[in-house]
């Protein structure tokens, strides 16, 4: 069975994310898309005529469904696809749920790793952010559940910018992506007044899956963002704390985004050891890791691992690698734990892990004999 793609919007009070839900509303590119709000009330469809609706359901004009949170979030879904596969509703491929602005998606990305509902009937297809211009980073300094949205977005749409004064304008937009690069080294960050900005294709991208023969499983990963940030960070030279005045923020700090690459194969004991140790260790404060393992066990084909918070998706395995590179890789966004801490609890699992496995080498041994 085809799993429907969901988009998560998300952003925090004020920045913007109602009205670009609006106008997305208006765009014929939404057809077959299912948007999924808190209340219809926050949105304006006055400007839309409804070719038929109930309580929670709004078929628009252009065939895009406008439904809202009838119970919980889990209920919600799972109705709206038995309705779209009785007919009760119009056929739609996609779904963007629109969070609250107080809401950290961690969560929410969670259950869709682990409920048996969400994950059997959608999954996890982009999450987007939206920043203001003019108030973003102040509510980056106060607010760690903006911080949050924007760590664990793949496209950071910057709203509001026409609302700065145009002989600052300039300054403030290098100044906010380069905060939002630094949290969130993997993101893709968007102008939404460029003339080029398209809101329904970046609410219908779908990304890309790591277990899927059509998809690339390094894009889906991108390494390679979090390890030039890394060695752009241990190449600079901190200069009177200048930069970590000006630019590391209380709540920025708070937040890592690193890459872990081990060069050695991972034993299928150590790798258990390790998704337990994150679930039980670092639980809230694990707000998204994925990565690529080289399982000792299984030289040919890697292991695909990623989750949020406490619950860690059920390995699944690659067919083959994706290229020369088998160095296992695992991306991390924490809070409350930098690298230095995770690599050091790694570190003392693998030691576990090899006491463990030369224990029972032992004890096959004196069985044997």
């Amino acid at each position: 069975m085809s799993h429907t793609p969901v988009t998560i919007l998300t952003g925090f009070l004020g920045s913007g994310k109602t009205t670009l839900l609006n106008r997305a509303l208006r765009d014929p590119a939404m057809a077959n898309t299912a948007v999924v709000i808190n209340e219809f009330g926050e949105v304006g469809l006055d400007h839309v005529l409804a070719a038929q609706s109930d309580d929670t359901i709004m078929v628009l004009e252009n065939g895009c469904l406008c439904c809202t949170v009838f119970g919980d979030l889990v209920t919600t879904l799972n109705n709206l696809y038995h309705q779209r596969e009785d007919g009760a509703v119009p056929r739609f491929d996609h779904v963007v749920i629109e969070t609250s602005g107080l809401a950290d998606p961690s969560p929410l990305i969670q259950a869709f790793l682990s409920d048996p509902t969400l994950a059997g009937l959608y999954r996890i297809g982009m999450v987007v952010a939206t920043v203001d211009a003019v108030n973003g980073p102040a509510t980056l300094d106060e607010h760690i559940e903006s911080v949050r949205q924007v760590a664990l977005a793949d496209h950071i749409l910057i709203t509001k910018l026409d609302l700065v004064a145009p002989e600052k304008a300039k300054a403030a937009e290098a100044a906010l992506t380069a905060r939002l690069h630094r949290l969130n080294p993997a993101a893709k960050i968007t102008r939404i007044y460029d003339p080029v900005f398209d809101i329904g294709k970046v609410l219908r991208a779908d990304a890309l899956k790591p277990g899927d023969a059509k998809s690339d499983a390094r894009a889906w990963l991108n390494a390679a963002a979090y390890m030039e940030q890394d060695a752009h960070a241990h190449g600079h030279e901190h200069h009177d704390g200048e930069e970590d005045h000006d630019h590391h923020h209380l709540h920025d700090r708070d937040i890592a985004s690193f890459c872990f690459v081990r060069e050695q194969p991972i034993t299928r004991e150590a790798l258990r050891l390790l998704l337990d140790a994150l679930q039980q260790n670092l639980g809230p404060n694990l707000l998204r890791v994925k990565g690529i393992v080289n399982v000792a066990e299984e030289p040919d084909r890697p292991a695909v691992i990623q989750g949020a918070q406490q619950l860690l998706h059920n390995l699944t395995w690659l067919e083959r690698w994706p290229d020369a590179d088998r160095r296992s890789k695992i991306v991390f966004i924490t809070q409350g734990f930098d690298r230095a801490e995770v690599e050091d609890m790694i570190a003392v699992l693998d030691r576990v892990a090899t006491r463990t496995a030369a224990a029972r080498a032992r004890a096959q041994a004196q069985t044997i004999g």
